[in-house]
């Protein structure tokens, strides 16, 4: 095999291993990427302009619809792969990798069935392309794309958009810089109406890309000629034209083969008194070694792109792969090591929530900073210390026996009572603790990449850390709780110590018990109890923020998945495999990536090996 026919066929086997992966024209006709980068032909032409015979003198086989009017109703790319001497020919289709056809009349039947299937046995069009490849020895390396004849005219059953339609999606193909453009014209019909050379000429104006082709010569008036178009006299191109005698209809009916055709076309053209002179650069075989030489010329100067562009597609997919993860060890000492692994990353992310490397940690100072002192503000002391509720606090904690100085038992069951509210903030500070912590784990296990692979571990993970957090959350009620009933359970002496002294230095040392049941008297023991209240208040604002630090944050960061610890080490092989049990869709996304950068190394070697060779 020469250097050129390994640089085309490497570039056709990479387009075939694009089109197998998914690299290759979405609904909307659109070629990506790598494809892009690499060149390709379109055939591109009328209705009934002879593009389908062309195509068939080229592959030298009868494979393609055969009708009137519009008969090519998506675009079809057609890998010509060049193989070994003696080798038998077949086809195989994208939509059916696993079938192999050497009757190539089944393949005819396929593209129409495979046409049907989306159109509908209507005239109707599809932009999605039909991939189909042909192994022979007597074919060139070569990538075609045979696209819907362009027409001036809806017929009956096609909607009047389907003349632009047809348009766009042609356009859509050979306005690509690396497309070269085959325009079929019949020779029996005025160039300057070629449909073909027209949407060239727009897309390529200085008819770089541009390789014309004028078929049906022989269906010309006797005494005509086309010598002017073919000598680019009528209209020059960059490139040469080149002429094309198809089969007749009399030949196709009667089955006559493709080689037999050639035959009868080198016949034509070496007889033929108008044509005899240019007999060595016309037909269909010197079109396909024409193309193949241009093929390879350019794809040696976009060498370099092609290598660009190969080798930064490799460092995107390596980083996707990077991010997507490697596949897991099957063995279970591997697969625990990762889990451990990745509850070590999630709780470094954790703990940084906590300590202030990422945000969050800060609503639990709010709690303690704001909540708690507004909830302490909010309970109803004022209410509680009316005048009436004291005095009745006063008289039933004296029972029969009214007090004779100072009403001990009242004070007592007064601020006893009081404290009893100091048991909501406390709690509620605690819940509110208790949902920061779980917002944070929730964060936590988002921001961990490489959880994403995981979503059965993340939830066992989850799960896991909500409870120990409940169990932290438990331990700290019953803390609080115990603060405020250790406030309760004894009573500061001192505090009551001054209370005489106080009484004393208000004025009035000789009459004590003229006032006792008066309400001055009882909004003195109001006012004493409010400040009584205010000092625990004050005490309780400092105290419960640490105990629920104590029992919650410290915890948290110390202990959260200890507990998670102890029951993986006893999951056997089977069941560690399901916590690794990976989304379907990230599996089969990185196995598309790991594919993809498998051809991507692959065609840049390749493509350096023979670039290397010439």
């Amino acid at each position: 095999m020469t250097t050129m026919e390994s640089l085309i066929g490497l570039v056709n086997r990479i387009q075939r291993a694009c089109t197998v992966l998914g690299d290759h024209g979405g609904a909307d006709g659109a070629l990506p990427t790598l494809w892009e980068a690499l060149p390709s032909v379109a055939v591109v032409g009328g209705q009934s302009s002879g593009k389908s015979s062309v195509l068939e003198s080229i592959v030298g086989r009868d494979f393609l619809p055969r009708g009137s009017g519009i008969v090519t109703r998506r675009p079809l790319v057609l890998q010509l792969h060049k193989t070994e001497e003696g080798q038998g020919e077949y086809a195989e289709f994208l939509h059916l990798p696993k079938r192999r056809f050497s009757d190539f009349s089944l393949v005819r039947k396929e593209i129409q069935d495979e046409t049907d299937r989306l159109t509908g046995k209507t005239k109707q069009i599809s932009p999605v392309p039909i991939h189909l490849s042909i192994y022979s020895p007597n074919v060139v390396n070569l990538t075609l794309i045979d696209l819907p004849g362009l027409t001036k005219v809806a017929v009956e059953g096609q909607p009047e958009s389907i003349v632009q339609e047809i348009e766009n999606m042609v356009r859509s193909y050979v306005e690509k810089p690396n497309c070269i453009i085959l325009a079929i014209s019949p020779a029996n019909q005025d160039i300057a109406t070629s449909d073909a050379i027209k949407l060239a000429r727009e897309v390529d104006p200085t008819g770089e890309r541009t390789f014309g082709v004028l078929t049906k010569l022989d269906l010309m008036d006797k005494g005509t000629n086309a010598l002017d178009v073919l000598e680019g006299r009528s209209y020059r191109l960059q490139h040469p034209w080149v002429g094309i005698v198809n089969r007749s209809q009399a030949d196709i009916n009667k089955n006559v083969n493709m080689i037999v055709a050639r035959r009868k076309e080198k016949e034509y053209f070496a007889t033929s008194p108008d044509y005899s002179h240019l007999a060595s650069k016309m037909g269909s075989e010197y079109l396909a070694k024409l193309l193949s030489q241009h093929l390879e010329s350019v794809i040696r100067a976009r060498i370099p792109s092609i290598t660009s562009l190969i080798n930064k597609s490799i460092d995107e997919l390596e980083s996707e792969m990077d991010h997507l993860g490697r596949p897991i060890a099957v063995d279970a000492g591997a697969q625990l090591y990762t889990i451990l692994e990745l509850c070590r990353a999630f709780d470094k992310i954790f703990k940084e929530h906590l300590d202030g490397g990422r945000p969050g940690g800060d609503r639990i100072y709010g709690v303690f900073d704001n909540q708690l002192p507004a909830a302490l503000k909010k309970l109803p002391f004022d209410r509680y210390l009316s005048i009436q509720n004291v005095k009745k606090v006063v008289s039933e904690a004296d029972g029969y026996q009214p007090h004779l100085i100072a009403p001990e038992q009242g004070y007592r069951r007064l601020i006893e009572n009081a404290l009893s509210y100091f048991r909501g903030p406390a709690e509620a500070s605690v819940d509110a603790v208790h949902y920061v912590l779980k917002e944070l784990v929730r964060k936590s296990i988002g921001e961990t990449q490489e959880l994403k692979r995981f979503p059965t571990l993340q939830n066992e993970l989850a799960a896991a850390s909500y409870e120990a957090l409940e169990r932290f959350r438990e331990d700290s009620h019953k803390t609080v709780l115990r603060l405020v009933d250790m406030e309760s359970s004894y009573l500061t002496v001192d505090f009551f110590r001054k209370l005489p002294q106080e009484v004393e230095k208000g004025g009035n040392p000789t009459g004590p018990t003229v006032d006792r049941y008066t309400d001055g008297h009882f909004r003195r023991i109001a006012s004493n109890v409010s400040s009584y209240i205010g000092m625990v208040s004050e005490t309780l604002k400092n105290s419960i923020p640490k105990a629920a630090v104590y029992c919650q944050v410290r915890e948290a960061k110390r202990s959260l998945l200890n507990y998670f610890y102890t029951v993986v080490g006893k999951k056997e092989g089977k069941q560690l495999a399901q916590l690794l049990d990976e989304d379907p869709a990230l599996m089969e996304r990185r196995l598309q990536c790991s594919k993809r950068l498998e051809l991507y190394k692959s065609a840049r070697d390749e493509i350096e090996a023979v670039s290397w060779a010439r």
